[in-house]
């Protein structure tokens, strides 16, 4: 009956009841809240430690504090900055993750030896991780059965049976244990997690363990990969050569696949069954995910390495080549017509050693600008745009921004000339039609965020300047050098599909704008600001771009965001499309460039 399984459950009840307080201490101090679980999951302490070791000196701990908490928030731009400034101050700084996965850590010391053709170093390093990776799964599960939130049931009226609480209950911890696979797979900070990343282990050890002379252990290793993926050819190819290797001197039926990983995937399948079962009987909603997407690939150059060419014909393959980019949504073009006469081209992708990139001149005229920086000077506010932070980027320079509906309400109130605030209009509208035509893009490009910018060098703040007005970022993913990644997930604004920046003056010191390599370090094309110059490109990770020291007067620019979805508009744009209408509709101000105000609706 139901007494000895309720016996059962009871006396571990207990006896975890008992364990925890002389342990752990009572309830109230390690069973945290949600807000504080939030806090640690995104490193907030480490932003904290840093300022309380700066405050003693300690950059070394300063630095190591930064680094730990910007590997978690890539995107927090000051952080980045202090990274950079305690490399300058402290000389050489070797930054720290204290709160690195060691597991991951090993796995990528492993595939860099690998990628050197040091195979017994990359053996050492990816057996450590796999040992590591097996250890993490068992925290991972047992840290599954804490307290649950029932996401599905908050509310009041919520009554239910023994067995109707006790599957509720048991179904929300079987589901944060089936993720193990995923959390195990994900570095700090992200949310996708490595494709293919238990696996690759395997797939990895294969051929390294080939190439040092191990073919039992080669045969193990890809067998053990073929747990996951029994019909990957190549590999299946690559145990069969082994197997031919160790005839007569073994019976190669006699190495198995590893334990562990026949262990964990008996085990997965089973609590993905039960899942699917729970969601059929119970009314929950649960898809199973692709944990083991074969499109993770290793990541080699060669189909086999050239010392031994000779085998060629016979010898092991790799089970992928490259791994495959994600295919774009749409063909990439360039070279459309510019729409306008007086529009100069400067330079296509090629001349700027990238992708999808123009330069463009005279897109404005020198009184445009001039009138442009007016009505600037009437409208903009310190940190307008940047949540109200003057200096969001650096500490030496001074941002000042404002949006197009602003100027149209300063407009209207007469508080800057009319005729100029609606230039402001008109010039964005004028390069949204440009980017969409150049870039002969099949659906109508949208703005998402138009905003005119001024940074101004702050005097007495430029000696020895080592920092960037805006350091090196991509404008729709989440820029990470030391991965040679970058990941298009939040809090990246992933619905942007191009960028543009035009120009207003060149009246300043220092400025440029510069594409560089995924590295963050290496320039691939550098451009100085003038009058009526825009630079334009797609804003995702094939273009990382920033700008150099701003380091005596005024860099004035128009920035634009674009994107081909429509339900990413900007709302402050179609509201200035409103006032457009409006204006029209009372003659109180007629384009000059004769531009639909709905011509992007």
């Amino acid at each position: 009956g139901d007494l000895p399984f309720c016996g059962s459950v009871l006396r571990r009840a207990g006896c975890l009841r008992r364990c925890e307080e002389p342990r752990l201490g009572a309830a109230s101090r390690h069973r945290a809240a949600e807000e504080v679980r939030a806090d640690f999951q995104r490193r907030v302490p480490y932003s904290y430690l840093q300022r309380a070791y700066i405050q003693l000196n300690k950059l070394e701990e300063a630095a190591n504090a930064a680094h730990t908490f910007f590997m978690a928030n890539p995107e927090h731009m000051e952080i980045q900055q202090d990274i950079e400034n305690y490399k300058t101050t402290a000389g050489k700084v070797s930054l720290i993750d204290r709160e690195a996965k060691q597991h991951m850590e090993d796995y990528s010391a492993g595939v860099r030896h690998y990628d050197k053709e040091e195979y017994e170093l990359a053996i050492d390093f990816l057996e450590r991780a796999l040992k590591g990776y097996y250890s993490e799964d068992e925290d991972c599960q047992i840290m599954c059965e804490g307290p649950q939130r029932f996401e599905e049931h908050e509310y009041l009226e919520y009554k239910a049976g023994l067995y109707e609480a006790i599957a509720d209950h048991y179904m929300q911890v079987l589901a944060c244990k089936h993720d193990c696979v995923r959390e195990l797979a994900t570095r700090s900070g992200r949310i996708s997690p490595i494709e293919n990343f238990l696996p690759l282990h395997y797939d990895y050890l294969q051929f390294a363990y080939y190439r040092v002379g191990d073919y039992v252990k080669a045969l193990e290793c890809a067998k053990s990969y073929l747990l996951f993926h029994p019909d990957d050819e190549d590999v299946l190819e690559n145990a069969g050569y082994y197997e031919g290797l160790l005839e007569g001197t073994m019976d190669p039926d006699t190495v198995k696949p590893r334990k562990e990983a026949k262990t964990l995937l008996r085990r997965h399948k089973l609590e993905s069954h039960l899942l699917q079962v729970a969601a059929a009987g119970l009314g929950y909603t649960y898809t199973e995910p692709n944990y083991w997407n074969r499109y993770g690939a290793r990541q080699d150059e060669h189909s086999v390495p050239s010392s031994i060419s000779s085998e060629l014909e016979d010898g092991p393959r790799l089970s992928v080549a490259k791994k495959p980019m994600p295919k774009p949504d749409r063909e990439l073009k360039e070279g459309g017509p510019l729409l306008y006469s007086d529009v100069k081209f400067v330079y296509n992708s090629q001349q700027l050693n990238g992708t999808q990139r123009v330069l463009l001149d005279n897109v404005i005229s020198e009184e445009q600008c001039r009138e442009l920086h007016r009505v600037a000077s009437g409208i903009m506010l310190a940190g307008d745009g940047y949540r109200g932070k003057t200096s969001p980027h650096t500490p030496n320079e001074r941002f000042e921004g404002a949006t197009v509906l602003k100027a149209l309400k300063y407009g209207y109130e007469g508080r800057v000339p009319l005729k100029s605030a609606r230039l402001f209009y008109d010039i964005s509208e004028k390069a949204r039609r440009i980017v969409e035509s150049y870039f002969m893009l099949n659906s109508t490009l949208y703005f998402s965020y138009t905003h005119l910018v001024c940074r101004t060098a702050l005097s007495g703040q430029q000696e020895r300047r080592n920092d960037l007005s805006h350091p090196i970022h991509a404008d729709n993913c989440l820029l990470d050098p030391e991965a040679n990644e970058c990941w298009k997930e939040p809090p990246a604004y992933t619905f942007r599909d191009y960028s543009a920046l035009l120009y207003m003056n060149a009246d300043f010191e220092g400025g440029e704008f510069i594409f560089t390599e995924m590295d963050a370090k290496t320039v691939t094309a550098s451009i100085k600001p003038k009058c009526g110059r825009m630079i334009s490109f797609s804003s995702g990770g094939e273009n990382p771009h920033g700008v150099k020291a701003v380091t005596k007067g005024q860099r004035c620019a128009v920035a634009l965001w674009f994107t081909l979805d429509p339900l990413y508009r900007e709302l402050e744009r179609i509201q200035a499309d409103e006032v457009i209408a409006m204006l029209d509709q009372e003659h109180l101000g007629p384009s000059e460039m004769s531009i639909n105000p709905k011509d992007e609706l």
